[in-house]
């Protein structure tokens, strides 16, 4: 019987910040090649290759600012074609930009506060310091903080302006499908990516569950990062549903390979081959 050809879409060479990609993904796709015939390549290379195999998985890809022509166009030929694109390319989160921050406010999520017009400004709670960045970063690239004096002349409409948070510590989840998997606490929050697990309350899961669900893919991974606020809430920062960094390395073996066996399932179902 054959096996379903991936093409495995990833930059080994970005230089994350406290992550190893390349380590990440050399691991992972050591574990598919045992269910799949697999090949990497760089985002860029996606495009021309993409056609002939039967999925395309998108991981530790880094920011498409890099590359946005390149991704643009790999998008809009996975959406002609309806290629098998894994993540699905109909991601209502990070995947299409930073709307959905502002979405999320408006509808009344428990997310960190977003605006993106001067007008607005008055809707945030009062801060000293507050968060500008682009609606099209990622990765802090662009990021600032600065006092609220300097909000008017910098709030175009091209950055989202949110209210910088005293939180105990940073918390993310990780879901395949609509299950979820691990999670994973920094509890420095000046380490982001110095992370240990993290036994989630069954109210921190139907906080987590509750963006997984208006995000509405039927399969991927996706990661749920949030913020232990001072009222002790959590507050949505981030939904990665485009190349989420799973810090597999931060797990012990067990809970590991209880994740690759989800994903390997998820991408079968995905694809067709079960």
């Amino acid at each position: 019987m054959s096996r379903a050809r991936i093409l495995f879409v990833t930059d080994l060479a970005y230089p994350a910040r406290g992550r190893r990609y390349c380590d990440e993904d050399i691991a992972l796709t050591s574990r598919l090649r045992e269910e799949f015939d697999l090949a990497l390549c760089h985002p860029r290379d996606a495009l021309a290759l993409m056609d002939a195999f039967d999925a395309v998985v998108v991981r530790n890809s880094g920011p498409v600012l890099a590359y946005q022509e390149a991704y643009d166009a790999f998008r809009a030929h996975g959406l002609r074609t309806g290629a098998r694109v894994y993540n699905p390319l109909t991601g209502r989160a990070d995947m299409a930009g930073k709307q959905y921050l502002l979405d999320l406010t408006a509808a009344g999520f428990p997310v960190i506060p977003t605006v993106d017009r001067a007008a607005d400004l008055e809707r945030l709670p009062s801060a000293e310091r507050y968060v500008v960045k682009p609606k099209l970063g990622a990765d802090s690239i662009g990021l600032r903080v600065v006092p609220p004096a300097d909000l008017p002349g910098l709030t175009d409409g091209t950055v989202l302006v949110q209210p910088r948070v005293d939180f105990a510590y940073e918390v993310s989840f990780y879901f395949v499908d609509h299950d979820f998997q691990y999670a994973l606490r920094a509890p420095d929050p000046d380490r982001r990516w110095d992370l240990q697990p993290y036994e989630p309350s069954p109210d921190d899961l139907r906080f987590a569950r509750r963006f997984i669900e208006w995000n509405g893919l039927e399969h991927g991974v996706q990661r749920v990062d949030a913020c232990r606020a001072p009222g002790g809430e959590l507050l949505l920062v981030e939904l990665e549903d485009l190349n989420p960094y799973l810090s597999l390395d931060a797990l012990p073996a067990d809970r590991r390979d209880a994740f690759v066996a989800a994903f390997t399932a998820s991408l079968h179902r995905f694809i067709g081959t079960v």
